[in-house]
């Protein structure tokens, strides 16, 4: 029997920068929503540029950047190639504490460590779109609604403000995918800001 845990077998992508290494994690019980993670050891990530993003040991992650609403669409937290891109990216926006472009510098690290995470351009984009809605949700209020509901788990139906933050993803994601593959987080961000400004009727 093998008391190892095996090892990553997806093949890095260093045009988009390296992570240090496998995170290592215990699962936190909670009351409420009971989904966080706490870092055994410090994590990080260096993008294209060679800056690093630092994730300390003791860091608790939620996972929680991309919306919840819109989990149906691209996958609950810790699902998927981008588990690794959502730790560094969780601690960014928190040092970032609102500020505009501290947030946007962060989004496109988020690209870049989906990309180096394995990731197709196709799904780093689609979750992109996701953080920068995120980004944008306390500034749209067809959105404020949603955007003050914490996971509240399993039910039969969803609010208008969640069906709305739904449809605009989709209608931004559209918008985006037709203009062609970008594998540029700078140009993307430039797309993405204009399609939900457009949808949204808000301007950031």
């Amino acid at each position: 029997m093998n008391d190892e845990c095996p090892k990553s077998k997806l093949e890095p992508n260093p045009k988009h920068g390296k992570f240090s290494e496998e995170p290592e994690t215990m699962w936190m019980t909670e009351e409420d929503a009971d989904r966080r993670m706490c870092l055994l050891r410090e994590f990080n990530f260096h993008d294209p540029k060679g800056l690093p993003w630092i994730t300390p040991k003791a860091y608790k992650v939620d996972g929680a950047s991309i919306p919840w609403p819109l989990w149906s669409l691209v996958g609950s937290p810790y699902t998927g190639n981008y588990r690794r891109a959502s730790i560094v990216h969780d601690r960014a926006c928190d040092v970032a504490n609102g500020d505009r472009k501290a947030r946007s510098n962060a989004d496109r690290m988020f690209y870049h460590a989906c990309r180096a995470g394995g990731c197709s351009i196709y799904d780093a984009t689609l979750l992109y779109i996701g953080v920068r809605i995120g980004a944008w949700m306390p500034d749209v209020p067809a959105w404020n609604a949603a955007a003050g509901m914490e996971y509240i788990g399993p039910r039969l139906s969803r609010s208008s403000a969640e069906e709305q933050m739904e449809n605009d993803y989709r209608r931004v994601a559209e918008i985006v995918l037709n203009e062609g593959e970008i594998d540029d987080p700078i140009i993307l961000e430039g797309h993405v800001d204009a399609a939900l400004s457009m949808i949204t009727g808000v301007s950031l």
